[in-house]
């Protein structure tokens, strides 16, 4: 008597992204293309709410900088961590390529509003969503990054050091401050749109 068929439909395998990264990096090809459709949104998010034009080739670029600086990711857990580390680079070295090579920018201190830029997708969203956005380009970019990183990503402040290279009580710190800041940009938009009229800012997105 023949064995019962297998039905191949009915399973399901759960790969977790550890056991992609470690197969990529021993050159599993299609587990690279996998790792990365993963991660294609959250690079695309990344990008899109700082620049106007060229995302797609920045995730591009940041994909491409992965796969030839694989060797260098110790842990596999940690891939996230290095992967918007890679595209914070990149995206700096954009900025100063436009700003004809200069490394005199301080992110720290210059926001998204200061070089002139107008993110993407801005008007396509909610009202409310799109307040955020826009107060969020007001403050510092190093600091808009790091809540980027925290609600949108869900990171600790320890993996959030990691991607901006920063001790993690400065990071501690300035997510702090980032708030502050946040929260100022919130209700002066506010005051504009209702003036006389005090309003809560919306929580950023977990």
């Amino acid at each position: 008597m023949a064995a019962p068929r297998e039905d191949r439909a009915a399973i399901i395998v759960v790969v977790s992204e550890a056991e992609l990264v470690r197969a990529w990096v021993e050159g599993d090809d299609d587990a690279g293309r996998a790792l990365f459709a993963r991660h294609f949104d959250r690079l695309h998010r990344f990008f899109s709410s700082k620049i106007g034009h060229g995302i797609d080739d920045l995730v591009q670029e940041t994909m491409l900088a992965c796969v030839e600086g694989k060797g260098g990711l110790r842990r596999p857990e940690a891939f996230k961590t290095f992967l918007f580390g890679v595209a914070r680079r990149r995206l700096y070295r954009k900025w100063r390529d436009e700003q004809r090579g200069s490394n005199a920018i301080d992110f720290g201190l210059t926001s998204v509003e200061d070089l002139g830029l107008s993110p993407s997708g801005v008007a396509s969203q909610r009202e409310e969503q799109q307040r955020l956005v826009e107060a969020m380009r007001r403050i510092p970019v190093e600091l808009q990054i790091a809540l980027e990183l925290f609600y949108w990503e869900e990171m600790s402040a320890s993996e959030i050091a990691e991607v901006l290279e920063l001790p993690e009580g400065t990071v501690r710190s300035r997510l702090r401050r980032a708030r502050s800041l946040l929260e100022d940009q919130l209700r002066s938009a506010s005051l504009r749109a209702s003036p006389g009229r005090d309003g809560e800012p919306p929580t950023p997105p977990g």
